[in-house]
Order: structure tokens, then sequence, then C-alpha cells
């Protein structure tokens, strides 16, 4: 009976406090909490790229690859300004992809979008990066 009566003793005076402060609420926060919150943010720029989906629209070999990447890239850009478009190198091939997609759907999505301007299109597998936080 005792724990009782301090239980309801203590709801009235939260609800007291509660009611007296007309919506405000102060949080007192461990200063710990905000260096973890900060090494979090600093960790997750350094590795900021997981397994997703690009559009894959370009990949040539040889002497004159490079120019030409940076040709289709400017097409690209030009055509699609709000799709991000990344110019790659694995040896041998100069390849580019664009987009950024969580999932297969949308990346299919994206490219009906792209397909009748770039015929040679198609949805691949790849790392992609992560959405920019503040």
């Amino acid at each position: 009976m005792k724990h009782h009566l301090c239980l309801i003793i203590f709801l009235a005076l939260t609800a007291f406090s509660f009611a007296q402060s007309h919506g405000s609420l102060n949080v007192n926060q461990d200063s710990r909490i905000e260096s973890l919150i900060s090494k979090q943010r600093s960790l997750y720029h350094i590795d900021s790229s997981f397994s997703g989906y690009r559009i894959h629209i370009f990949m040539e070999i040889g002497n004159e690859a490079l120019q030409h990447a940076e040709q289709v890239k400017r097409q690209f850009q030009n055509a699609f300004p709000d799709i991000p478009i990344y110019l790659t190198y694995a040896e041998p091939y100069f390849r580019l992809r664009a987009g950024n997609f969580r999932n297969r759907v949308e990346a299919e999505k994206c490219l009906r979008r792209i397909k009748p301007k770039f015929k040679e299109a198609f949805v691949t597998a790849d790392m992609i990066y992560r959405p920019k936080i503040d």
C-alpha cells in the first residue's frame, strides 16, 4: 500500500510539473552522446557506399575510350541532369554508370526514362553512395 501511495504522489507531481511547463520540455543529455553522434557521422562519410543498383550506360576499351566516355557522359548529363553519372576505370574498360538505386525496381523505373536515348543501357548491381546527411 505504501508503494502505491508513493506511485500516486509521484504521478500527481509529474502531471502537475507537465501542466506548469506549457508544452516545453528540457532534455539534459550527457555530452558523450554528442561525441558518439559526431563519430558516427564521420564514419558515415568515410564509408558512404553500399550494395545497390546503377544503370550501365557505356563500356569501352582502347586508346580513344576515355575521350569517347567523356563525350557520352556530357550527352547523358545534358539529357538527364537530375541523375548522377559516374565514370570509372576497371582494367581494361572505361565505364559509365548512372544513379544510386537502393533496389532493382527503382533502377528499372529510371531505365525506362533513359532507354529511348541510350538504347544499350541496362540495370546492373553496383556499389552506390548513400544520400548525404547534415
